[in-house]
């Protein structure tokens, strides 16, 4: 059996890169951060950022990036003068409604210039008078975020309630966890559903911050180590014991025979790496609830389909309002290449089939859909997808890391 060793320099956590890139604009860069992510996202919020604080203009435009929208709009709301917030064709189709309505409660003044609920937006910047507010997070959980996030900078801080169970909760801990480091004071109710936000108080001593390496993007290694079971795949940087809610593709991939081992250095404190290796003990049929990850749904729908196993992907509702309606995107392609796939509101039922693909896998416009469908490549060289630079709104070195796994013999 060939036993390669293949070294994967996965991205740093984008999720994680953008909440320290928005604390570090609200305490006033105090702290420097290392291994940034590299993504279009990063790099669009930081422009943002740059934007705000030079008055360059008065247009905030998001491109595809709902997070980022998400995450500016209550900057924009605190910071004086007018402003509007819009964003592609698709980002303005995708719900802001109970952000809107949030900062609304609060006191903010919001008018949406289209339609209702959507971007574009126009916000008049200005002081809070309430600090207590409701919040419906089953859409998305950076409504969420993104309140707690411009917290510490309102004289009396937030006490935000979430009016029922949140999509992906880890990301709502994860924001929690950098207020923390960051030196802002974070309570949650003992039911869980209210977090208490003060604001922010002195100067925080400076300090490196190291971003973890990426779980989301760690996930198509997964399929690959499934489908390449000779092989031992390397994550450079990960670590098993994250708070990125999209760790849970170790849990998941266990079911498919995928095992990981974490490794660390003796020599390097930082020296950490998960090793994968396909081939274990496999069950019969596949279970997962996804509403605390909901961007594995893609990841998690192809390996189910590429396994052969009857598998059950729970708490989908919400991955129709992604880039793309991935809903539509996972069924449609999986249709296309002979899988049978039963589809409803929230749940994906994945049947045993074989797979005939097509010549050329669509993307919709969608990074996930790209990469989740990439690893098919390792069975059928001859599969081709649509519009490879689409990666580059998460991970742009994605085909670069690819080709290391496709050239392993």
């Amino acid at each position: 059996m060939n036993t390669n060793d293949i070294r994967i320099n996965l991205p740093a956590s984008k999720s994680m890169s953008n909440r320290w890139l928005i604390i570090n604009h609200l305490i006033g860069s105090h702290f420097r951060i290392g291994k940034l992510s590299t993504s279009d996202d990063t790099k669009l919020l930081r422009t943002l950022l740059t934007q705000m604080e030079t008055h360059s203009s008065d247009v905030y435009y998001c491109n595809n990036a709902g997070s980022v929208a998400r995450f500016i709009m209550p900057q924009l709301a605190i910071t004086s003068g007018h402003h509007i917030l819009t964003g592609d064709d698709r980002l303005c189709q995708r719900p802001m409604a109970p952000l809107i309505d949030a900062l609304r409660q609060m006191g903010f003044r919001i008018e949406c210039m289209e339609q209702e609920g959507f971007l574009p937006v126009q916000i008049q910047g200005g002081v809070p008078t309430k600090r207590t507010v409701l919040v419906d997070p089953l859409l998305s959980s950076q409504f969420v975020s993104a309140l707690l996030l411009v917290a510490p900078k309102m004289s009396d801080g937030i006490s935000l309630t979430m009016t029922q169970r949140p999509t992906s909760r880890p990301y709502i801990e994860m924001t929690c966890d950098a207020l923390r480091q960051a030196g802002v004071e974070v309570r949650r109710s003992s039911n869980g559903r209210t977090y208490y936000v003060q604001p922010f108080q002195g100067k925080p001593k400076p300090a490196c911050i190291t971003i973890e390496r990426d779980w989301s993007s760690a996930s198509y290694f997964y399929t690959m180590a499934m489908l390449r079971p000779d092989l031992r795949i390397r994550l450079l940087g990960l670590q098993l014991d994250s708070t990125q809610g999209d760790s849970a593709t170790d849990r998941f991939f266990r079911q498919l025979g995928v095992v990981s081992t974490e490794v660390r250095s003796p020599y390097r404190a930082s020296g950490r790496s998960v090793t994968l290796q396909g081939g274990g003990e496999k069950t019969k049929t596949v279970q997962f609830n996804c509403i605390d990850c909901p961007d594995l749904v893609p990841t998690f729908a192809v390996a189910a389909a590429a396994s052969g196993l009857r598998t059950v992907l729970k708490g989908v509702s919400n991955i129709a309002l992604k880039e793309s309606d991935r809903r539509e995107a996972i069924t449609t392609e999986l249709r296309r290449m002979g899988v049978t796939v039963n589809a409803s509101e929230d749940e994906l039922h994945i049947l045993p089939s074989t797979l005939k693909p097509k010549e050329m896998v669509r993307t919709y416009g969608d990074h996930r859909i790209a990469m989740a469908f990439a690893p098919l490549q390792l069975l059928f060289p001859e599969l081709k997808i649509e519009n490879p630079p689409v990666v580059g709104k998460s991970f742009p070195e994605f085909w670069d890391e690819f080709e290391k796994v496709l050239a392993a013999k």
